[in-house]
């Protein structure tokens, strides 16, 4: 007699071990996050200026 029901002693469908992919999806998901990743960073280093500008115009505005 089982301890489990029968649907629990079977791993979920999530579980199953997927095939590698193959290096034509991954030289597509490069190729996309490549741009992905600069335009991120571009936004990042827009950011510090703006505020690194903010924060040097309070600095004159209260001295």
């Amino acid at each position: 007699m089982p301890v489990l029901p029968q649907h629990a002693e079977q791993p979920p469908h999530w579980a199953e071990r997927r095939p590698a992919q193959s290096k034509v999806r991954s030289a597509q998901l490069r190729h996309l996050a490549r741009p992905v990743l600069a335009v991120l960073s571009m936004g990042s280093v827009l950011t510090a200026l703006i505020a690194l500008r903010a924060a040097i115009h309070l600095w004159q505005l209260h001295a």
